[in-house]
This record gives C-alpha cells, structure tokens and sequence, in this order.
C-alpha cells in the first residue's frame, strides 16, 4: 500500500501539501516525501520507519514554498522521483503494484536508459515509471504509454512545469479523488479524509484510464474513464480509512453494513460485541446495531507509537507491532462470552498469537470471531500484500486436507459446500477460537453497494 496526495494553488500550498500527506500515513511505513514547485523545485525524502512523517519532514515544511506539490507515504520504494525530460522536469509519486516491473526496466536498459534507484537488483517503481513516461513525446502520451505496457496496477500524479497530472491504470482498481477549496484550490488524494480538515469539498473520483490535468484555472479531461475499471473492494472492508469515500461510497458506512450482515446469520449466544482496533471496529459497531448487544472494548490499540502491523515488510516486525499495539482490559474480558469483529483473517497467526491468545489468558469465557469478508484465497496481484498462497490461512486449510497440491479448490469458495464448511473448522481450530464465521462474497458486495462487475474481488474469487 502507498498514499498520494497532489495539490494545484494560486498561493502557497505547502501546508496543504504537509498535511494532506500526512493523512496518507496508515497506507505504508517506509518511506514519505515531498516535492514542491515555487521558482524551482524542492524534493526531501525520509526513512518513516522508525519515525513519523510530521516529525521528520517538517524543517522542509518550514523552509520551502510554491503553488504545485506532489506527496507520498510510501510502502517500498524511494519517491517522489524528479527527473530531467524532453517536455521538462516533472516530479512523480505513485501506488499499486507493476507486477512486470523487471521486465519493462530491463527493456529499457536494453536500449540505453540507465537507472539509479535500483537496490539489491529491485528496480524502483516510480522510477521505472517515470523513464516510460520521459521517453514518449509528451507527458500525456507517457501515461498512455504506462498504461500499454504494465501489469498490475498504478494510480499516478505528475507535477510538470505547468500543473499536476492525475491517473490511474485501466483496472482502475485504485482511485483517486479531486477535491477544490473555496479559494480555487485543488488536491488530488488516494484518501478523501484528507480533504475535511484542509476545507477540501470532493468534486470527482479519477477512475480507471483515466487523464486529468489540474491548474490554476480549473480541471481538464484529458483521457476519458475506461468502462471495465473494477475498484478495489478491500478499500472499504481494510485499507481505507474510516473517514474516507470511494465511488461517494462511505468506509465506515460499509463496515456498519458489514457487521449487520454478519449479525443477522448469527446464533451465538454472546455478552457482548467487540472488534479487533481499529478497523474492525466499525464493523462490530454494526454489529452491534443489528444484534442489540452492546459494543464493548476489551482490545484497545495503544495508537501513539504503532502503527498498522499489517504494512511493515518483514513478518517478524509485523509480529512485533501485533504484540505491542494491543492492550487487553481485564475487566471487560473476564468471564465474558465475546463476538469479536474482524476485517479479513490473512495469516491468521497474529489474530490467534496475539489477539484471541490475550483475550484468553485476560479470562474470556467464549470468543466467537466474525469476519468481514470471505476467506482470502489468492495473493493480490494489484498491490503489495500477501505474496504467496502458503501465507494465506484458508489455503494452508486446502494444503493440510487435500492430498493432491494441484486440487480444484472450486469447493471451498462456495459456501454451500462441505469442502467449505470442513476448511472453515480447520481455521477456527487453528487460530483456537470458540467459533468462527465469514461474510459470503455477495453479502460483501451487497454491504459495498456496486454491483460485482464494478469491484475486483480477486483475492476472493481469482477472477481478474
């Protein structure tokens, strides 16, 4: 996951900028940069690994300004990338995944471009990107040019010269989204809920294939919305953030849906209804509206220092920041029968060793979990997340029970079957819950609200 934000201003937009990254901050843990244009360009980039963006970056929020500015919290690579071109010097942030970056990069050196980002024989993203971009006559045709050659998916802004340069592959699969100040101020955003605090009003969403050119004087349309674009639905069931919108649709009000659903099939005889922070928790608000029970906190997250575990690169830091993060509170849990909401079960360890584990030395009587989703049956192609099936609960499930490795697991996605109900225990069994239970995909969809054929549901299904 990497977070985006761009800003297009008459005046000063530094402090929209600052600001307007910093609420990208949940989306990755690496690196943060920015890039702002006044008489020249001004590029700082920090290691927010062990430290927060605001902190680490504002001396060059205090020392730089100008009226176009580019941002990013970033997952892997070093961004923004400024580069020298034939069209200008333009700067570049990106998100998503070019599943043939390699490839494409070792193309290109094949023809003479060189490469000074590449680390460990990885190529940077945003690097690669920007070089395809450089070598086409003009900077909408570079997009374009993007578009044809990658798979995968990337959402893009570009500050040229002249204003800023917002687009997202024909997937689609991450948007972005326009917002404009009473002043005549514009932002482009990977989160909206960067736009209330800085007086943003969104306007649109920038969807798949699509071009759109920001300045001073308004918005132009350069390349239209591809119309097989399918928008990421783990957006509102995950990574988004409460506050923010896709599509005009609300993440916390899909959360809400998600929890009605799971409470309207279920039969557990519980005390009280819980959700693993922070978001779970919307969805076990709705759960709780549903079922009536009340919504209690026996995991509260300790937030100032840690953050998301599922971001961090490495398994063993992810561990870590699971452990630490989360504080059980005795006296909610003890002797309790618990619903516990979740948003996805990916590994499953840290929800058995570090969440139900805590839930059952702090006394618990029963601990139900609720899951927000269908199980997670194939590695994202689209973004940086699980990268192989054997790290996936449910297929360990499949592994463990099926003789041959090569098995249909057509069984297994349908809930109506054996095979499903048979890998569902095994699950529940593993991470040593009382009970375990799972949205199916269509009660899913139903609580997003856009129809199947507007949402990727590829980690569920397989289906691109």
């Amino acid at each position: 996951m990497s977070g985006i934000f761009g800003v297009v201003s008459r005046s000063n937009c530094m402090e929209d900028l600052f600001y307007g990254t910093d609420y990208q901050s949940h989306l990755g843990t690496e690196f943060g940069g920015l890039a702002i244009q006044g008489n020249e360009v001004h590029r700082s980039i920090k290691r927010i690994a062990n430290g927060q963006f605001k902190s680490l970056l504002y001396e060059f929020y205090r020392a730089y300004s100008g009226e176009l500015g580019v941002g990013v919290i970033s997952d892997k690579d070093v961004q923004p990338i400024v580069l020298e071109s034939r069209f200008g010097r333009f700067s570049l942030v990106t998100a998503g995944l070019v599943t043939n970056l390699g490839q494409i990069a070792r193309e290109l050196i094949d023809q003479g471009v060189t490469f000074s980002e590449s680390m460990e024989r990885e190529f940077n993203q945003t690097e690669v990107v920007a070089k395809l971009i450089s070598r086409s006559d003009s900077i909408l045709k570079g997009i374009e040019n993007v578009f044809d050659r990658i798979q995968g998916s990337v959402s893009l802004l570009l500050m040229g010269e002249k204003g800023l340069y917002a687009a997202c592959d024909r997937g689609g699969r991450l948007p972005l989204t326009i917002g404009k100040k009473v002043t005549g101020s514009l932002a482009v955003t990977s989160e909206s809920c960067a736009f209330p605090n800085l007086g943003y009003e969104p306007l649109k969403s920038v969807r798949g294939g699509e071009i759109v050119f920001l300045d001073a004087s308004g918005i132009r349309e350069d390349k239209g919305v591809s119309h097989d674009g399918k928008v990421c639905a783990f957006l509102w069931i995950y990574t988004g953030y409460p506050a923010s919108t896709y599509e005009g649709i609300s993440v916390e009000s899909v959360r809400e849906r998600c929890g009605q659903a799971l409470a309207r099939k279920d039969s557990a005889q519980v005390d009280l209804v819980s959700g693993v922070p922070d978001s779970g928790t919307g969805h076990a608000v709705g759960y709780a509206m549903e079922s009536g029970l009340p919504f209690r906190r026996p995991l509260v997250k300790y937030s100032a220092g840690y953050g998301r575990s599922y971001t961090p690169p490495s398994q063993e830091i992810r561990d870590h920041i699971a452990k630490m993060k989360l504080i059980a509170i005795g006296d909610v849990i003890k002797g309790n029968r618990l619903v516990v909401c979740e948003d996805s079960i990916v590994r499953g360890t840290q929800l058995r060793n570090l969440t139900i584990h805590k839930l059952w030395d702090a006394g618990a009587a029963e601990v139900h979990i609720r899951v927000a989703c269908p199980p997670l049956m194939f590695p994202c192609k689209y973004n940086l997340s699980t990268r192989s099936l054997d790290e996936l609960a449910a297929r360990r499930a499949i592994m463990d029970m099926e003789e041959d490795p090569n098995a249909d697991i057509g069984d297994y996605l349908d809930p109506t079957q054996e095979k499903y109900r048979r890998m569902v225990e095994w699950i529940r069994k593993d991470i040593r819950a009382t009970s375990l239970s799972y949205l199916t995909l269509d009660e899913m969809i139903e609580s997003v609200g856009l129809p199947e054929c507007r949402l990727c549901t590829y980690c569920w299904t397989g289906r691109e």
